[in-house]
């Protein structure tokens, strides 16, 4: 496997990413992954790394490139540390949706630079969950299947939350949420749900029960093995099926 570190050039500045393919393959269709919150590091570096197993070019921008150098981040314990923690949602709250995509379309151009220029997908975790089902309306003629995994605040009240943009998307989705998720609880999945059903949106919603939000991450605190090896088996399907 081979990792390729770039930079991307964007409106507000040179995010840093890693792009991953199989030593030797030159893929045609590509994967966005939005990271989580604790930002690029190995632990998504090796999820990226499976995907490119499967025959993907896989891109792993950081989101937070506007307040570099940051971290880095213990996703065990940052949030348990007040200091770290307070970092964390300053990052997070301060890389808006409106920020992440904007940056979407020099990802894709990126990408189309590297020599991918068949079908995208998007995967997304924790707050990158929101992040790539907005990217999948913000850019549907490229993208083609959107994941979410343990995505938070994807039918909020904000005037930025993805299932308002649900008549935009033309991807086929798929969201696996934690068997209870304080950051999307039972009401917003039942707002998504109707949201892509009228704007007929072929979706699936997941319910991972007994699995705690950020499940399917090697490094955080509730990872879950089965859980997470059932979270690829959707999401290698969801890729296999779109972006052949």
């Amino acid at each position: 496997m081979a990792k390729q570190d770039i930079q991307i050039k964007t409106r507000d500045g040179v995010a840093k990413a890693g792009l991953f393919r199989a030593t030797g393959a030159s893929s045609k269709a590509g994967i966005i992954l939005y990271m989580d919150a604790f930002g690029p590091r190995l632990a998504l570096d090796g999820m990226a790394e499976l995907l490119a197993g499967e025959g993907y070019a896989v891109l792993v921008p950081d989101l937070f490139y506007r307040n570099a150098p940051y971290g880095p981040f213990d996703a065990k314990t940052a949030f348990t540390v007040e200091t770290s923690k307070a970092a964390l949602m300053a990052l997070v709250s301060g890389t808006t949706q409106e920020m992440t995509i904007s940056d979407g379309g020099a990802f894709l151009d990126a990408l189309a630079g590297e020599g991918v220029t068949g079908p995208i997908g998007v995967v997304g975790y924790c707050m990158g969950g929101a992040r790539a089902l907005n990217a999948a309306a913000s850019y549907p003629d490229r993208i083609v299947a959107a994941a979410s995994l343990h995505g938070g605040n994807l039918a909020s009240d904000a005037a930025d939350s993805p299932h308002r943009k649900a008549t935009s998307i033309k991807a086929r989705v798929y969201v696996g949420t934690a068997g209870v998720d304080r950051s999307f609880p039972p009401e917003q999945s039942a707002r998504l749900a109707e949201a892509l059903r009228v704007a007929e949106v072929d979706h699936t919603i997941e319910n991972y029960v007994g699995m705690a939000h950020g499940w399917c991450v090697p490094d955080h605190s509730v990872f879950d093995a089965i859980g997470a090896e059932r979270h690829w088996k959707r999401l290698t399907t969801l890729f296999a099926e779109t972006l052949a």
